[in-house]
Protein backbone atom coordinates (compact mmCIF):
# COMPACT_ATOMS: atom_id res chain seq x y z
CA UNK A 1 0.00 0.00 0.00
CA UNK A 2 1.40 3.39 -0.93
CA UNK A 3 2.26 5.74 1.89
CA UNK A 4 0.40 8.69 0.42
CA UNK A 5 -2.10 10.92 2.17
CA UNK A 6 -4.99 13.06 0.98
CA UNK A 7 -6.06 16.40 2.39
CA UNK A 8 -9.26 18.44 2.40
CA UNK A 9 -8.45 22.08 1.83
CA UNK A 10 -9.16 24.17 4.88
CA UNK A 11 -9.31 21.15 7.19
CA UNK A 12 -5.86 19.75 7.93
CA UNK A 13 -3.76 19.28 11.03
CA UNK A 14 -0.51 21.21 10.86
CA UNK A 15 1.40 18.10 11.93
CA UNK A 16 0.34 16.34 8.73
CA UNK A 17 1.89 18.91 6.40
CA UNK A 18 5.45 17.95 7.28
CA UNK A 19 7.33 14.95 5.94
CA UNK A 20 8.39 12.78 8.84
CA UNK A 21 12.13 12.42 9.36
CA UNK A 22 11.65 8.70 9.82
CA UNK A 23 8.71 6.69 8.56
CA UNK A 24 7.59 3.10 8.50
CA UNK A 25 6.20 2.40 5.05
CA UNK A 26 4.73 -0.47 3.09
CA UNK A 27 5.30 -1.56 -0.46
CA UNK A 28 4.01 0.53 -3.32
CA UNK A 29 0.91 -0.50 -5.22
CA UNK A 30 -0.07 -1.51 -7.80
CA UNK A 31 1.63 -4.87 -7.60
CA UNK A 32 -1.75 -6.59 -7.65
CA UNK A 33 -3.68 -8.06 -10.54
CA UNK A 34 -7.28 -9.07 -9.85
CA UNK A 35 -7.19 -11.97 -12.28
CA UNK A 36 -7.19 -15.54 -11.04
CA UNK A 37 -4.84 -16.56 -13.81
CA UNK A 38 -3.45 -15.57 -17.20
CA UNK A 39 -5.46 -15.07 -20.34
CA UNK A 40 -2.72 -14.29 -22.79
CA UNK A 41 -2.22 -14.86 -26.48
CA UNK A 42 1.28 -15.69 -27.64
CA UNK A 43 1.98 -14.32 -31.11
CA UNK A 44 5.05 -14.24 -33.28
CA UNK A 45 7.50 -11.35 -33.28
CA UNK A 46 6.52 -10.54 -36.84
CA UNK A 47 2.87 -10.27 -35.87
CA UNK A 48 3.81 -8.00 -33.00
CA UNK A 49 5.54 -5.56 -35.31
CA UNK A 50 9.03 -6.96 -35.71
CA UNK A 51 11.96 -7.65 -33.45
CA UNK A 52 12.67 -5.70 -30.31
CA UNK A 53 15.78 -3.72 -29.46
CA UNK A 54 19.20 -5.07 -30.29
CA UNK A 55 20.77 -7.53 -27.89
CA UNK A 56 24.12 -6.86 -26.27
CA UNK A 57 23.16 -4.50 -23.45
CA UNK A 58 25.10 -5.12 -20.27
CA UNK A 59 23.78 -3.74 -17.00
CA UNK A 60 24.41 -4.19 -13.30
CA UNK A 61 21.90 -6.54 -11.75
CA UNK A 62 19.50 -5.17 -9.15
CA UNK A 63 17.22 -6.84 -6.63
CA UNK A 64 17.87 -4.35 -3.83
CA UNK A 65 14.94 -2.78 -1.94
CA UNK A 66 14.78 1.01 -1.83
CA UNK A 67 12.61 3.62 -0.19
CA UNK A 68 10.77 5.84 -2.65
CA UNK A 69 9.54 9.41 -2.16
CA UNK A 70 8.04 11.44 -4.99
CA UNK A 71 6.42 14.88 -5.19
CA UNK A 72 3.73 15.56 -7.75
CA UNK A 73 4.10 18.11 -10.54
CA UNK A 74 1.46 20.42 -9.11
CA UNK A 75 -1.13 19.61 -6.45
CA UNK A 76 -3.17 16.62 -7.59
CA UNK A 77 -6.96 16.77 -7.24
CA UNK A 78 -8.42 13.50 -5.93
CA UNK A 79 -12.10 14.39 -5.67
CA UNK A 80 -14.57 17.17 -4.99
CA UNK A 81 -17.34 17.55 -2.42
CA UNK A 82 -20.00 19.92 -1.16
CA UNK A 83 -19.27 22.34 1.68
CA UNK A 84 -21.84 23.26 4.33
CA UNK A 85 -21.67 26.99 5.05
CA UNK A 86 -22.30 28.87 8.29
CA UNK A 87 -26.00 29.18 7.46
CA UNK A 88 -26.37 25.43 7.02
CA UNK A 89 -26.63 25.62 3.23
CA UNK A 90 -24.56 23.38 0.94
CA UNK A 91 -22.30 24.71 -1.80
CA UNK A 92 -20.08 23.03 -4.37
CA UNK A 93 -17.44 25.67 -5.22
CA UNK A 94 -15.58 23.39 -7.64
CA UNK A 95 -18.63 21.99 -9.51
CA UNK A 96 -18.01 21.94 -13.25
CA UNK A 97 -14.64 23.61 -12.80
CA UNK A 98 -12.24 21.09 -11.28
CA UNK A 99 -12.02 17.38 -12.09
CA UNK A 100 -10.37 14.37 -10.51
CA UNK A 101 -6.86 14.09 -11.96
CA UNK A 102 -6.35 17.83 -12.46
CA UNK A 103 -3.11 19.35 -11.18
CA UNK A 104 -3.28 22.81 -9.57
CA UNK A 105 -0.07 24.65 -10.50
CA UNK A 106 -0.75 28.30 -9.62
CA UNK A 107 -3.02 30.57 -7.57
CA UNK A 108 -3.81 34.01 -9.03
CA UNK A 109 -0.94 33.33 -11.47
CA UNK A 110 1.56 32.72 -8.67
CA UNK A 111 3.16 29.27 -8.88
CA UNK A 112 2.62 26.95 -5.92
CA UNK A 113 5.01 24.22 -4.82
CA UNK A 114 2.67 21.99 -2.86
CA UNK A 115 -0.44 21.63 -0.74
CA UNK A 116 0.91 23.90 2.00
CA UNK A 117 1.04 26.81 -0.45
CA UNK A 118 -2.53 26.06 -1.49
CA UNK A 119 -3.73 25.85 2.12
CA UNK A 120 -2.12 29.18 2.95
CA UNK A 121 -3.76 30.77 -0.09
CA UNK A 122 -7.20 29.51 1.01
CA UNK A 123 -6.75 31.33 4.31
CA UNK A 124 -5.87 34.55 2.47
CA UNK A 125 -8.75 34.42 -0.03
CA UNK A 126 -11.65 34.71 2.36
CA UNK A 127 -14.80 34.85 0.27
CA UNK A 128 -13.16 36.55 -2.71
CA UNK A 129 -13.09 34.93 -6.13
CA UNK A 130 -9.71 33.52 -7.05
CA UNK A 131 -8.09 32.12 -10.19
CA UNK A 132 -6.62 28.61 -10.16
CA UNK A 133 -4.31 27.45 -12.95
CA UNK A 134 -4.88 23.78 -13.76
CA UNK A 135 -3.08 21.24 -15.89
CA UNK A 136 -5.58 18.78 -17.35
CA UNK A 137 -3.94 16.12 -19.50
CA UNK A 138 -1.80 18.21 -21.91
CA UNK A 139 -3.84 21.40 -21.59
CA UNK A 140 -3.43 24.33 -19.20
CA UNK A 141 -6.48 26.35 -18.19
CA UNK A 142 -7.53 29.00 -15.68
CA UNK A 143 -10.72 28.71 -13.65
CA UNK A 144 -12.34 31.22 -11.32
CA UNK A 145 -13.98 30.01 -8.14
CA UNK A 146 -15.16 31.32 -4.79
CA UNK A 147 -14.48 29.47 -1.52
CA UNK A 148 -17.35 28.65 0.83
CA UNK A 149 -17.28 29.81 4.45
CA UNK A 150 -17.83 26.75 6.65
CA UNK A 151 -17.03 28.47 9.96
CA UNK A 152 -16.56 32.13 10.90
CA UNK A 153 -13.50 33.28 8.98
CA UNK A 154 -12.77 29.75 7.70
CA UNK A 155 -13.10 28.74 4.04
CA UNK A 156 -13.00 25.64 1.85
CA UNK A 157 -12.89 24.89 -1.87
CA UNK A 158 -14.48 21.47 -1.52
CA UNK A 159 -11.58 19.50 -3.00
CA UNK A 160 -9.34 16.70 -1.74
CA UNK A 161 -5.70 16.92 -2.83
CA UNK A 162 -2.36 15.14 -2.64
CA UNK A 163 1.20 16.24 -3.42
CA UNK A 164 3.44 13.28 -2.59
CA UNK A 165 3.70 9.50 -2.40
CA UNK A 166 6.10 7.22 -0.55
CA UNK A 167 6.70 3.51 -0.23
CA UNK A 168 9.02 0.59 -0.97
CA UNK A 169 10.12 -0.96 -4.25
CA UNK A 170 12.93 -2.92 -5.85
CA UNK A 171 15.68 -1.75 -8.21
CA UNK A 172 15.86 -3.84 -11.40
CA UNK A 173 19.12 -2.67 -12.93
CA UNK A 174 21.82 -0.01 -12.97
CA UNK A 175 23.59 1.26 -16.10
CA UNK A 176 27.14 2.40 -16.70
CA UNK A 177 25.82 5.97 -16.77
CA UNK A 178 24.48 5.68 -13.21
CA UNK A 179 20.90 5.41 -14.45
CA UNK A 180 18.56 2.99 -12.72
CA UNK A 181 15.22 1.37 -13.43
CA UNK A 182 12.86 0.09 -10.73
CA UNK A 183 9.37 -1.34 -10.09
CA UNK A 184 8.56 -2.27 -13.70
CA UNK A 185 5.18 -0.55 -13.36
CA UNK A 186 4.15 3.04 -12.75
CA UNK A 187 3.13 4.53 -9.42
CA UNK A 188 -0.58 5.29 -9.53
CA UNK A 189 -2.55 7.36 -7.08
CA UNK A 190 -4.20 5.02 -4.58
CA UNK A 191 -7.55 6.84 -4.71
CA UNK A 192 -7.94 7.67 -8.42
CA UNK A 193 -5.72 4.92 -9.92
CA UNK A 194 -4.24 7.56 -12.25
CA UNK A 195 -0.54 7.51 -13.12
CA UNK A 196 1.01 10.25 -11.02
CA UNK A 197 2.73 13.14 -12.76
CA UNK A 198 5.89 13.87 -10.78
CA UNK A 199 8.01 16.96 -10.34
CA UNK A 200 10.83 15.28 -8.45
CA UNK A 201 11.63 12.28 -6.36
CA UNK A 202 14.32 10.45 -4.44
CA UNK A 203 15.31 6.90 -3.62
CA UNK A 204 16.60 6.09 -0.13
CA UNK A 205 18.32 3.31 1.70
CA UNK A 206 15.79 1.22 3.56
CA UNK A 207 15.77 -1.65 6.01
CA UNK A 208 13.12 -4.36 5.69
CA UNK A 209 11.32 -4.73 8.98
CA UNK A 210 8.65 -7.32 8.30
CA UNK A 211 7.18 -9.56 5.61
CA UNK A 212 3.55 -10.63 5.64
CA UNK A 213 3.14 -13.94 3.85
CA UNK A 214 0.58 -14.04 1.05
CA UNK A 215 -2.18 -16.56 0.49
CA UNK A 216 -5.14 -17.03 -1.83
CA UNK A 217 -7.17 -13.85 -2.01
CA UNK A 218 -4.66 -11.79 -0.02
CA UNK A 219 -1.20 -11.08 -1.49
CA UNK A 220 1.58 -10.56 1.02
CA UNK A 221 3.40 -7.31 1.74
CA UNK A 222 6.86 -6.06 2.61
CA UNK A 223 7.32 -3.39 5.27
CA UNK A 224 10.39 -1.33 5.97
CA UNK A 225 11.77 1.81 7.56
CA UNK A 226 13.05 4.82 5.63
CA UNK A 227 15.03 7.56 7.35
CA UNK A 228 14.53 10.73 5.32
CA UNK A 229 17.88 12.47 5.56
CA UNK A 230 20.66 13.38 3.14
CA UNK A 231 22.87 10.53 4.33
CA UNK A 232 20.38 7.93 3.13
CA UNK A 233 19.66 9.42 -0.31
CA UNK A 234 20.79 7.04 -3.04
CA UNK A 235 19.65 9.05 -6.04
CA UNK A 236 16.93 11.05 -7.75
CA UNK A 237 13.80 10.01 -9.67
CA UNK A 238 12.93 11.88 -12.87
CA UNK A 239 10.41 9.59 -14.60
CA UNK A 240 7.26 7.75 -13.51
CA UNK A 241 5.95 5.67 -16.40
CA UNK A 242 3.76 2.63 -16.95
CA UNK A 243 7.03 0.71 -17.42
CA UNK A 244 8.51 1.74 -14.06
CA UNK A 245 10.33 4.60 -12.37
CA UNK A 246 13.71 5.84 -13.53
CA UNK A 247 16.42 8.18 -12.36
CA UNK A 248 20.08 8.73 -11.58
CA UNK A 249 22.20 7.49 -8.70
CA UNK A 250 24.52 9.61 -6.62
CA UNK A 251 28.15 8.90 -7.57
CA UNK A 252 28.99 7.47 -4.13
CA UNK A 253 25.79 5.47 -3.69
CA UNK A 254 26.27 2.01 -2.24
CA UNK A 255 23.78 -0.85 -2.23
CA UNK A 256 23.87 -3.86 0.03
CA UNK A 257 24.58 -7.16 -1.68
CA UNK A 258 26.74 -8.11 -4.60
CA UNK A 259 26.45 -5.97 -7.73
CA UNK A 260 27.22 -8.08 -10.79
CA UNK A 261 27.15 -7.32 -14.55
CA UNK A 262 24.65 -9.23 -16.68
CA UNK A 263 23.65 -9.26 -20.35
CA UNK A 264 20.05 -8.46 -21.23
CA UNK A 265 17.83 -10.57 -23.48
CA UNK A 266 15.56 -9.54 -26.32
CA UNK A 267 11.99 -10.65 -25.77
CA UNK A 268 12.35 -13.07 -28.69
CA UNK A 269 14.97 -14.96 -26.66
CA UNK A 270 12.58 -15.62 -23.77
CA UNK A 271 10.92 -19.03 -23.61
CA UNK A 272 8.64 -20.91 -21.28
CA UNK A 273 10.50 -22.93 -18.67
CA UNK A 274 12.87 -22.48 -15.75
CA UNK A 275 14.08 -19.06 -14.65
CA UNK A 276 15.09 -17.26 -11.43
CA UNK A 277 14.02 -14.13 -9.61
CA UNK A 278 16.53 -12.10 -7.60
CA UNK A 279 15.14 -10.44 -4.50
CA UNK A 280 15.81 -9.42 -0.91
CA UNK A 281 13.34 -11.21 1.36
CA UNK A 282 15.32 -13.03 4.09
CA UNK A 283 17.96 -10.48 5.07
CA UNK A 284 19.96 -11.41 2.01
CA UNK A 285 19.97 -10.85 -1.74
CA UNK A 286 19.68 -14.12 -3.65
CA UNK A 287 18.04 -15.90 -6.58
CA UNK A 288 15.01 -18.16 -6.26
CA UNK A 289 13.56 -20.66 -8.73
CA UNK A 290 10.53 -19.71 -10.83
CA UNK A 291 9.02 -20.73 -14.17
CA UNK A 292 7.96 -18.67 -17.15
CA UNK A 293 4.58 -20.16 -18.06
CA UNK A 294 3.27 -17.87 -20.83
CA UNK A 295 4.59 -15.11 -23.09
CA UNK A 296 2.65 -12.32 -24.82
CA UNK A 297 4.44 -10.60 -27.70
CA UNK A 298 1.49 -8.37 -28.60
CA UNK A 299 2.52 -5.47 -26.38
CA UNK A 300 -1.09 -4.89 -25.37
CA UNK A 301 0.03 -3.95 -21.84
CA UNK A 302 3.59 -2.74 -21.50
CA UNK A 303 4.13 -4.16 -18.01
CA UNK A 304 2.47 -7.56 -18.55
CA UNK A 305 4.71 -9.30 -21.09
CA UNK A 306 4.86 -12.77 -19.56
CA UNK A 307 3.51 -14.87 -16.72
CA UNK A 308 5.69 -16.38 -14.00
CA UNK A 309 5.10 -18.92 -11.27
CA UNK A 310 7.20 -19.23 -8.11
CA UNK A 311 8.38 -22.82 -7.59
CA UNK A 312 11.19 -22.36 -5.07
CA UNK A 313 10.22 -24.04 -1.75
CA UNK A 314 12.24 -21.56 0.30
CA UNK A 315 10.64 -18.48 -1.23
CA UNK A 316 7.18 -20.04 -0.99
CA UNK A 317 7.78 -20.69 2.70
CA UNK A 318 8.92 -17.10 3.37
CA UNK A 319 6.50 -15.10 1.21
CA UNK A 320 3.88 -17.47 -0.17
CA UNK A 321 4.95 -16.41 -3.66
CA UNK A 322 5.00 -12.88 -5.04
CA UNK A 323 4.38 -10.08 -2.55
CA UNK A 324 3.95 -6.34 -2.79
CA UNK A 325 7.40 -4.79 -2.61
CA UNK A 326 8.89 -7.35 -5.00
CA UNK A 327 7.86 -5.20 -7.99
CA UNK A 328 11.05 -4.60 -9.95
CA UNK A 329 12.77 -7.79 -8.82
CA UNK A 330 14.97 -8.94 -11.73
CA UNK A 331 14.05 -12.13 -13.60
CA UNK A 332 16.85 -14.13 -15.24
CA UNK A 333 16.79 -16.97 -17.75
CA UNK A 334 19.72 -18.74 -19.44
CA UNK A 335 22.13 -16.35 -17.74
CA UNK A 336 20.49 -13.20 -19.06
CA UNK A 337 18.22 -10.54 -17.56
CA UNK A 338 14.84 -10.94 -19.25
CA UNK A 339 12.62 -8.64 -17.20
CA UNK A 340 11.19 -7.81 -13.80
CA UNK A 341 8.26 -8.79 -11.58
CA UNK A 342 5.35 -6.34 -11.89
CA UNK A 343 2.09 -7.89 -10.60
CA UNK A 344 0.78 -10.71 -8.45
CA UNK A 345 -2.48 -12.56 -9.04
CA UNK A 346 -4.79 -11.98 -6.09
CA UNK A 347 -6.33 -15.45 -6.13
CA UNK A 348 -2.97 -17.23 -6.57
CA UNK A 349 -0.01 -15.37 -5.10
CA UNK A 350 2.44 -17.90 -6.55
CA UNK A 351 1.78 -16.38 -9.99
CA UNK A 352 2.19 -12.95 -11.50
CA UNK A 353 3.28 -10.87 -14.47
CA UNK A 354 6.68 -9.68 -15.65
CA UNK A 355 7.76 -6.86 -17.93
CA UNK A 356 10.25 -7.36 -20.77
CA UNK A 357 13.61 -5.82 -19.86
CA UNK A 358 13.87 -4.14 -23.26
CA UNK A 359 10.79 -2.07 -22.38
CA UNK A 360 12.49 -0.84 -19.23
CA UNK A 361 15.79 -0.13 -20.99
CA UNK A 362 14.01 1.97 -23.59
CA UNK A 363 12.48 4.13 -20.87
CA UNK A 364 15.77 4.41 -18.98
CA UNK A 365 17.56 5.64 -22.08
CA UNK A 366 14.87 8.15 -23.09
CA UNK A 367 15.43 11.60 -21.55
CA UNK A 368 12.81 12.78 -19.10
CA UNK A 369 10.43 15.39 -20.49
CA UNK A 370 10.63 18.85 -19.02
CA UNK A 371 7.72 19.97 -16.88
CA UNK A 372 4.97 21.64 -18.89
CA UNK A 373 5.05 25.38 -18.11
CA UNK A 374 2.64 28.13 -19.13
CA UNK A 375 2.70 31.86 -18.58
Amino acid sequence: MAGNRKYRLGCILASLTAVLACAAVRSLSPAINPETGPDMSSVSADAAGGAGSDSGHTVLLGGMPVGIYMETDGVMVLSTEQVRDTDGDYHDPSAGLIKTGDYITAVDHHQIEGKSDLLEAVDRWGNEEVTLTLRRDDAVLDVQMKPAEYAPGKYRLGIWVRDNVQGLGTVTFLTENNRFGALGHGIHDIDTNLLMSIDSGRVYRTSIRDITRGHSGSPGTMEGVIVYNNYNILGSIDKNTEAGIYGSLEPDSAFSGEIIPVDTARKEEIHTGDATVRCYVDNSLKEYQIRVTDIDMSGAEINKGFVIEVTDPELLEITGGIIQGMSGSPILQDGKLIGAVTHVFVQDSTKGYGIFIENMLEEAETPALSNFVSN
